[in-house]
């Protein structure tokens, strides 16, 4: 009986033909992996990141020889970990970050009716979202602020997608109406 591929093992403790495998798969797919991910992400070292990720991923979950269709399956992985990281990057919302530029946002003349206006919005809101019931109020956080899709949050509660559906617009209308009160 042979051991599995463990990541956590050197080189030295992996089964020399498991390694040997791993080895021909990088020189074979790295390449390619490289330029699909390139692609994609239009950034040579965040495609080397996401390749390396690939080959991480297929030494945690599976033994190299046991794989049967090993080009497929390392396209799969590839397109997996690209979401995943697409996800994660929705989810922090990096795309939406401006740099700091003290001129514009290092003021500090703001006029006061202008911030009394947004705290008692920033108010009415909080109160709004505190008024959800339980579920909604989760379903509603998960998925704005935690940038989660539908599907996972019907995953991650136990319920249906339908019901997520249903739930957010429920408690999107709920805030605009509360919110937009005067």
């Amino acid at each position: 009986m042979s051991r599995s591929l463990n990541p956590e093992a050197t080189a030295g403790e992996r089964e020399p033909a498991q390694t040997a495998v791993l080895e021909s798969l990088a020189t074979q797919f790295g390449p390619v992996l490289v330029q699909f991910f390139e692609r994609r992400v239009r950034d040579r070292h965040e495609a080397e990141d996401l390749t390396q990720e690939v080959f991480v991923r297929l030494l945690r979950r599976r033994r190299v020889d046991e794989v049967q269709n090993v080009r497929g399956y390392l396209f799969e992985c590839a397109a997996n970990t690209l979401n995943d990281r697409l996800r994660a990057e929705r989810s922090r919302r990096r795309t939406h970050h401006e740099s700091f530029d003290a001129d514009l946002h290092g003021r500090k003349d703001f006029p006061i009716d202008h911030v009394l206006i947004q705290a008692e919005t920033l108010s009415r809101a909080t109160r709004a979202l505190l008024e959800l019931p339980d579920r909604m109020r989760t379903i509603f956080v998960l998925r704005r602020f935690e940038g989660m899709q539908n599907e996972d949050i019907a995953h991650r509660l136990g319920v249906s997608l339908s019901l997520v559906e249903k739930e957010m617009a429920r408690a999107l209308a709920h805030l605009v109406r509360r919110v937009g009160e005067e």
